[in-house]
C-alpha cells in the first residue's frame, strides 16, 4: 500500500481523528481524492496517522451541524457564532489508523492543504504500517493485504486495520509508546478565566525538572515544553515552579478558553503526546471526556 498524499490537520481536530473521536473532517470545499492519505499535524512537519477517505458530503446547516457534534466535534458555540461557518462540508473518514511514531516529510513550497509526500516519507510510511510489531505476528496475510490493498479495498483495507489494531491491542503497555499519557485535569475558577492562567500545583511533579524555572524570567528554567491547545501554532514555554506553578507564557490561555467557550467549574485536560509535549484540551463540568 503506497500512500503519496498528506492533508494538514491543526489540534485539537487531528488528535479527534487519531483517538477515534470522530470521523468527519470539515471542510470548506469538496475534493476529488478518494482512498487513502496521510493524517499530517500541523506545525509538526510530520505524519502522526494514515486514514482513507470514503466520501465528500453535501454541505451542512448549522442545525444539521450542531446535529452531527459526535462525528465532527465542533462545539455548538463555535458553529452559532458563525466562526467555522464555511468549514461546513464534511470529508466523511475509514479506517484511522494512528502510527507508532510520527513520519518527517519534506513539505514543499505553496502546499496549504493537500501535500504531495516525497519518496522518504512515503517509505518511511509503508515501513510504519507494515511495522516489526505487526509483521512479527502476521507477516504473510499482511504482505498479502498490502500487496491486494487496492484490487479489494474495502476488505484488504478493513482487515489490515483490525490486525494492526489487535497486534497493538495484544502486545502490552510498551507497544503503544506513541499513545498519549495522562496527566491530570485541573478545575477552571473565575479567576483563573479573568487572567489567563491555570494552575499546575497538584501536577507539578509530573513535569521534568529542566523545564521548571524560578518565578521570572531571569530564572527561566533551560528547558521547555511544547503546547499542543488547538490554535494554529503551538507553544513553547517553561513553568514557573517558585511560587505560581503555572505555565510561563499565557497568551495562549485566553484563546485558549475562548476558543473552546470555557466556563467556571470546567476542567483543562492534560497529556503528554510526545517527550516535553503536551496536548491541552478542555472538559465540561459533569461531562466525561473532551468536549472540544
Amino acid at each position: 500500500m503506497r500512500i503519496a498524499k498528506g492533508l494538514i490537520i491543526a489540534d485539537p481536530w487531528i488528535s479527534y481523528l487519531l483517538d477515534g473521536s470522530k470521523t468527519w473532517e470539515m471542510r470548506s470545499s469538496a475534493t476529488s481524492h478518494r482512498g487513502w492519505f496521510g493524517l499530517i499535524r500541523k506545525g509538526t512537519g510530520a505524519v502522526s496517522g494514515v486514514a482513507k477517505l470514503a466520501e465528500v458530503g453535501m454541505p451542512l446547516s448549522p442545525s444539521e451541524m450542531i446535529a452531527s457534534f459526535e462525528r465532527h466535534r465542533i462545539p455548538e458555540h463555535m458553529i452559532r457564532s458563525g466562526e467555522v461557518a464555511k468549514w461546513n462540508v464534511p470529508w466523511k473518514l475509514t479506517d484511522v489508523l494512528p502510527l507508532d511514531r510520527p513520519v518527517p516529510y519534506r513539505h514543499k513550497s505553496g502546499a496549504v492543504t493537500w501535500v504531495e509526500l516525497n519518496e522518504e516519507a512515503i517509505d518511511g510510511i509503508t515501513a510504519a504500517l507494515r511495522g516489526d510489531l505487526t509483521e512479527s505476528i502476521v507477516p504473510s496475510r499482511m504482505r498479502d493485504m498490502e500487496e491486494d490493498a487496492d484490487m479489494r479495498p474495502a476488505t484488504a483495507s478493513q482487515s489490515l486495520h483490525a490486525l494492526q489494531r489487535a497486534a497493538v491491542a495484544g502486545a502490552g503497555p510498551e507497544a503503544a509508546s506513541g499513545s498519549p499519557q495522562w496527566i491530570g485535569e485541573i478545575e477552571i475558577n473565575d479567576a483563573n478565566l479573568r487572567n489567563n492562567h491555570f494552575y499546575l500545583r497538584p501536577l507539578i511533579d509530573k513535569f521534568l525538572s529542566d523545564a521548571i524555572g524560578g518565578s521570572n524570567k531571569a530564572s527561566k528554567a533551560k528547558g521547555e515544553v511544547v503546547i499542543d491547545w488547538g490554535g494554529p501554532e503551538p507553544v513553547r514555554t517553561d513553568i514557573d515552579g517558585q511560587d505560581k506553578k503555572f505555565f510561563r507564557a499565557r497568551g495562549w490561555i485566553g484563546a485558549f478558553y475562548k476558543l473552546h467557550g470555557a466556563r467556571a467549574g470546567d476542567f483543562v485536560v492534560i497529556e503528554e503526546t510526545a517527550p516535553s509535549r503536551y496536548r491541552v484540551s478542555l472538559k465540561r463540568r459533569g461531562l466525561v471526556g473532551r468536549v472540544s
